[in-house]
């Protein structure tokens, strides 16, 4: 690889790790703000602890060491702390970037248990679920695992599972374990529509920009080879459908809230663009751009409906995890087996990119929420996972952290 590809893999990979302080703002101000530090911490507690473990045994995990369809994951300590691999500077470029997903797609989770949850044990749980559940679905996803080599096993000939930068790893991986935690955390005091409005709308939006911006390493930094010559037209379709699909995906949300509650609004929007990123995530390298237009345009409405869920089933998301990296996840990981240029069931194909993009992706939502909340449960069983009511109540900022977010008696 020149230089020109390794720094774009490095300016990539600082992108990737700019978007979990974005998301930690994207969250912070969506919390009421006695709520705001323990939220953001959320993220932050993720990034150092994800990034220790990534560097120490995550990334040997990442990648399965033979063609066995059945193996689990990488041997953890084949390169302990990485020793060996600092000989190769790409590799290490390569490593730092992929440590990146891993920070974010344990940071999303915790969306889901906003205003309620214990920092030591929120630490606990995303240790434990980065070991055994994010590494090991990394490398079936992209190191060689049984999800790549699906299609091979199947006798599909010259298919195989699209998942270009993480609709199964990152998203629907993030939302299954959101909705695990919901379930064992159980519901806010007063959990109803309007239980809490975002209490700086600005922090969201800012919020929202830096994850736009960021997912453009995200989405276009894995491009850092040549595509040129492969089944990938090059790297500008993936920039320019990563600005189509969340574009659309505004466009949809405020277009369900104006129907439904007369006003579109900022969080709406924001909401959309959000779920336009997740969706075109999977897909971003095998649909046209008019194509990432529809999924954006799908998963924004989609998702809009998604969010009012919780309501109706009785589980509490808080940030609407599930209704926005689940159900986006799902929409966007599905989309290649319809659309896909050449193999979608629309576009050239037959069933077989439908069939493989659809086992891969219930079989990452069932093993990350079984995992999940048999953690998340022995946590709230043994150290307990959730604060006490009273805490709940006054805000856990003051109780967990011992500061607060906005000191406006000063």
């Amino acid at each position: 690889m020149d230089t020109g590809g390794t720094a774009w893999l490095m300016i990539s990979a600082a992108l990737v790790l700019f978007m979990t302080p974005g998301l930690a703002l994207f969250y912070g101000g969506m919390v009421k703000e006695k709520s705001v530090v323990s939220m953001m911490m959320l993220s932050f507690g993720a990034l150092g602890l994800v990034a220790v473990l990534w560097i120490l045994y995550g990334y040997n995990m990442s990648a399965v060491s033979g063609d066995s369809f059945f193996q689990f994951a990488g041997d953890p300590f084949s390169d302990f702390a990485l020793t060996n691999l600092i000989q190769d500077s790409n590799a290490t470029a390569g490593a730092a970037y992929g440590g990146t997903f891993a920070i974010i797609t344990t940071a999303l989770i915790s969306g889901a248990i906003a205003d309620r949850a214990k920092f030591g044990a929120w630490m606990l749980f995303a240790g434990i679920f980065s070991t055994f559940v994010y590494f090991p679905v990394a490398a079936w996803v992209w190191g060689g695992g049984w999800i790549m080599q699906l299609g091979a096993q199947l006798g599909f000939e010259g298919v195989e599972v699209i998942d270009y930068a993480g609709g199964t790893a990152v998203h629907i991986n993030a939302g299954a374990a959101a909705l695990a935690l919901a379930l064992v955390l159980g519901k806010r005091v007063g959990f109803g529509k309007g239980i809490t409005q975002p209490h700086n709308v600005p922090l969201v939006l800012l919020g929202t920009a830096i994850l736009w911006f960021g997912w453009f390493g995200f989405n276009v930094g894995a491009a850092w080879g040549d595509l040129e010559g492969t089944e990938f037209p090059g790297p500008g379709l993936l920039f320019i459908n990563t600005i189509a699909a969340p574009a659309a995906g505004i466009l949809g949300w405020i277009i369900v809230e104006k129907l439904r509650n007369g006003k579109a609004t900022s969080i709406g929007a924001a909401s959309g663009a959000i779920a336009g990123l997740v969706a075109i995530t999977p897909a971003c390298a095998v649909l046209t751009p008019g194509w990432a237009l529809l999924l954006g345009l799908v998963s924004g409405v989609l998702c809009a409906f998604a969010i009012e869920l919780k309501f109706k089933l009785g589980f509490d998301d808080s940030l609407d995890v599930v209704g926005l990296h689940l159900v986006g996840g799902l929409v966007g990981s599905i989309w290649p087996g319809l659309f896909a240029f050449n193999t979608g069931l629309f576009t050239g194909g037959g069933f077989e990119q439908l069939i493989v993009q659809l086992i891969a992706s219930l079989g990452v939502l069932l093993y990350s929420f079984g995992v999940s909340f048999l953690v998340a449960w022995v946590i709230q069983k043994t150290i307990g996972f959730r604060v006490r009511h009273e805490d709940e109540v006054a805000g856990v900022d003051v109780v967990v952290h011992g500061e607060t977010g906005y000191a406006l008696s000063r």
